[in-house]
């Protein structure tokens, strides 16, 4: 009894002391969080290696870039979580590879409107044009805003720099792809172009998008539906589960 006594009145020196108290509580949540994360740095890898991935095109990523600046992340989630309600009626659960080249990630948890994790081929280009300039016009009681600003040129010289700037922080891009950067936007955005073999060696499984009479001078509008429709298409999921239930 006096031995516990003894440990009670040690704790109420903490209890009487706040910033004692406070330092104590910081070390012990910093001891925690360093376990947890400098294992990080010595693993191999901490996301596993998935078949399919590969960094956005040019184009793509002008696309991803115009979906942060215009807030679409605030209503959209792109993050299917591994349950039978979400799977089927979005699809395959999400997988921490698909993310591995977005700086910042898109996965939120707010949904205003449906999950966007695989929405690429679910619907026609033309159709996602028409929807971003009047949501109205395709589906009668959408609640999102329009945005008909974006049919302005898009801006087909910086997409270098942005691609330089991602491969700093680990993204793959090679030298090449950069110095190729606004010429394999255009390819992209015209599916007739004489160019578009050289620039699917250096995105394999990238498709095409037809911008019409914008295809010399793409929009903002051609740029986001070219990311819409690449989410969700680079892994082929009836493999990566054949693979995982031979393991």
């Amino acid at each position: 009894m006096s031995s516990a006594n003894a440990i009670w009145k040690k704790h109420e020196f903490f209890e009487k002391h706040s910033i004692i108290l406070l330092i104590g509580i910081l070390i012990v949540v910093a001891i925690g969080g360093l376990i947890e994360i400098v294992p990080l740095f010595y693993l191999k890898s901490t996301v596993e290696k998935v078949e399919g991935m590969r960094p956005y095109t040019p184009l793509e990523l002008a696309g991803r870039n115009i979906y942060i600046r215009e807030g679409c992340y605030l209503c959209h989630s792109q993050m299917i979580r591994p349950m039978r309600d979400e799977i089927e009626r979005y699809g395959h659960f999400s997988l921490a590879a698909e993310s591995m080249y977005d700086h910042p990630f898109q996965w939120g948890s707010k949904r205003t409107g449906p999950d966007l994790a695989r929405v690429g081929g679910k619907y026609s280009d033309e159709w996602h044009r028409e929807h971003l300039k009047d949501p109205r016009s395709v589906v009668p009681t959408s609640i999102m805003p329009a945005y008909p600003w974006l049919t302005k040129p898009l801006d087909t010289h910086a997409v270098a720099a942005d691609l330089k700037a991602n491969q700093r922080i680990g993204v793959p891009y090679t030298d090449e792809m950069i110095l190729k950067a606004r010429s394999d936007l255009l390819t992209q955005a015209d599916p007739d172009d004489a160019a578009m073999d050289e620039f699917q060696k250096r995105y394999p499984g990238a498709l095409p998008r037809d911008a019409g009479p914008a295809r010399k001078q793409p929009t903002e509008l051609d740029a986001l539906v070219a990311y819409l429709q690449v989410l969700g298409t680079m892994v082929d999921f009836k493999l990566y589960d054949a693979k995982k239930n031979l393991r």
